[in-house]
C-alpha cells in the first residue's frame, strides 16, 4: 500500500457527523455573510454564540452588537455569548493612539440595556504577540455558519471595501450542540475567561496561572460527539481543534489530508509562509504526480499592505516577506509550473483584501477553517477546523461553483519571473528586508507573524 492510500484511510477514520448534503449552504460573497449573520440572529430562538478574533468598534460591529442587544431584549433568556481575543480587545489598531480598544465599546452597550450580553475575552497566551483566539463559528440555536471573518466594516463589506473570506452555512444540531458545548466546557468555564463589558477589568498580570492552565487544558483538548454511519446519500463533517506545536490533532490532520491526495490538491491562504510540515507533504504531492493549485493573494490585497505613496510603517514590509517566499518556492518548482502541475494563482480585485485559507483534496475532501497554514498558526493559535468527507462527490459542484467564484479575480503564474524581487520593491521596503536579513531575523518573523 502506497503512503497517498495509507493516509487517506486514516483520514476516512475519523470519527464524522452525517450530514445531509442540501444542509450545508456556500456563500460566495462578503456581502450575503453580513446579511444572513442578522438574519440569523434575529430569527434565533435559544442560543447565539459568535466567535472571532475581535469584534471592532465600526460601523459593522455596531450593527452585529444592535442585532444581538435587541434579540436580548425581545427574548431575555437567549443565551447569547461572544467570545474575542482578550488583547486583541483592549487595544487600538496597529499604528493608532493607545487606547482601551474594542472594550470600551462593549461597555457602552452593556450601559445602555436591560438584559445584558456576554462578550467574553479569552486569553490564549500572557501576550497577543504569543497565541491568539483564532477559532472560528458563529453558532445560533442549531446552524452553525463558518467563516474565517472576522466581525468589522471590512469583512463584513459595510462599504466600498471588502476582505474576502469563505462562508459556509451549516445546519446540524449535531455539529452545533458539540462546538457550543466545547466553547462552554473549555472556554467559557475558564477564570482566565474575562467579560470585558464590565466598568473594571482585571490586568492580564493577575490572571496569570489562569492562563497557564487555560492554555495546558486547551493543548489536549477536542470536540466531543457521537460519530455517526455516513449513509451514500451523506457526506460526513469532522470538527477539530488544535493548539501547540506538540501533539496537535489539527496540524496532524491537515498534513495527513495533503498526504492522501492522488489526483488533485488545491490550497488557499492570505500569507504565503507555510509550515515545513506542510511545505514537505506538497513537495511529495509533487512527486506523486497530484495536480496542485496554490491560490494566494498578490502582496497588494494582503491586509498589511500600504501603497509607497501613503507613510511607511515596519508592519507594511510583511506582504513583502510573503512574497519573496512564494517567489522562491515558485522558482524550486519552475519545471511543474512549465507543464502545468503546479498552478499558482494571485487574487487580485481592485483595492479589496484577501482573507481565505482551505484545502481541497481529489474533489471528495473539503477543509473549512481560519488556520492560515503558517507556522503562527502551527505553533501559538488556537484553531479549529470542519473536515467535509463526500466519497459519492455529493457536493463536487457547490465545491466547484465556490473555487471557480474564487478564481475570478486571480491571475496565473505562467513562471517565477512573473513575480515581483526585491531589487524592484520601494527603497524603504528594501532597507528593511535588508536589515531583516542581515542580523537573521527573518527565519523568526515567519514563525510569529
Amino acid at each position: 500500500m502506497d503512503s497517498a492510500t495509507a493516509n487517506k484511510q486514516l483520514i476516512d477514520q475519523l470519527p464524522k457527523i452525517a450530514h445531509r448534503p442540501d444542509q450545508l449552504e456556500t456563500l460566495l460573497d462578503a456581502a450575503s455573510f453580513r446579511e444572513r449573520l442578522l438574519h440569523e440572529i434575529a430569527q434565533a430562538k435559544s442560543r447565539i454564540y459568535l466567535v472571532a478574533l475581535y469584534l471592532q468598534d465600526d460601523e459593522a460591529g455596531r450593527s452585529i452588537l444592535d442585532a444581538l442587544y435587541e434579540a436580548k431584549q425581545k427574548n431575555p433568556v437567549l443565551d447569547i455569548k461572544v467570545l474575542v481575543d482578550w488583547h486583541r480587545a483592549q487595544r487600538g489598531l496597529i499604528g493608532a493612539e493607545k487606547s482601551d480598544g474594542n472594550a470600551a465599546l462593549y461597555r457602552e452597550y452593556s450601559e445602555k440595556y436591560t438584559y445584558k450580553v456576554d462578550v467574553l475575552g479569552v486569553p490564549v497566551r500572557n501576550r497577543e504577540v504569543f497565541g491568539v483566539l483564532h477559532l472560528k463559528g458563529f453558532i445560533i440555536d442549531d446552524t452553525v455558519i463558518y467563516s474565517g471573518a472576522s466581525l468589522n466594516d471590512v469583512y463584513l463589506a459595510q462599504h466600498d471595501r471588502y476582505r474576502y473570506d469563505r462562508y459556509h452555512v451549516i445546519k446540524s444540531k449535531a455539529l452545533a450542540d458539540c462546538m457550543a458545548n466545547f466553547i462552554g466546557t473549555k472556554l467559557v468555564s475558564s477564570d482566565a475567561v474575562t467579560c470585558l463589558s464590565q466598568p473594571s477589568r482585571p490586568n492580564t498580570k493577575v490572571l496569570k496561572p489562569a492562563i497557564r492552565d487555560l492554555r495546558a487544558r486547551l493543548q489536549s483538548a477536542s470536540y466531543s460527539f457521537i460519530s455517526q454511519h455516513i449513509n451514500a446519500d451523506q457526506v460526513g463533517l469532522t470538527p477539530m481543534v488544535g493548539l501547540g506545536k506538540r501533539k496537535n490533532f489539527l496540524n496532524t490532520q491537515i498534513c495527513r489530508l495533503i498526504a492522501c491526495a492522488h489526483e488533485d490538491l488545491t490550497i488557499c491562504t492570505p500569507y504565503f509562509n507555510p509550515p515545513r510540515s506542510v511545505m514537505r507533504e506538497i513537495r511529495r504531492a509533487l512527486r506523486r504526480g497530484v495536480n496542485v493549485t496554490i491560490i494566494v493573494g498578490d502582496k497588494t490585497a494582503n491586509d498589511f499592505y500600504i501603497p509607497p505613496d501613503e507613510p511607511f510603517r515596519t508592519i507594511s514590509g510583511l506582504p513583502y516577506l510573503y512574497e519573496i517566499n512564494l517567489r522562491n518556492f515558485a522558482r524550486r518548482n519552475e519545471a511543474a509550473i512549465a507543464k502545468r502541475q503546479l498552478r499558482i494563482h494571485l487574487w487580485k480585485h481592485d483595492d479589496n483584501s484577501f482573507h481565505l485559507k482551505g484545502i481541497w483534496v481529489d474533489r471528495s475532501y473539503m477543509l473549512l477553517t481560519g488556520n492560515n497554514l503558517n507556522p503562527r498558526a502551527w505553533k501559538l493559535d488556537l484553531e479549529n477546523a470542519i473536515l467535509l468527507h463526500d466519497k459519492n462527490r455529493l457536493l463536487e459542484d457547490e465545491m466547484q461553483r465556490e473555487i471557480d467564484t474564487i478564481l475570478s479575480h486571480t491571475q496565473l503564474i505562467g513562471s517565477y519571473k512573473q513575480i515581483e524581487k526585491l531589487e524592484v520593491y520601494p527603497a524603504q521596503v528594501r532597507k528593511l528586508l535588508k536589515r531583516i536579513k542581515r542580523i537573521r531575523a527573518d527565519h523568526l518573523l515567519n514563525q510569529i507573524l
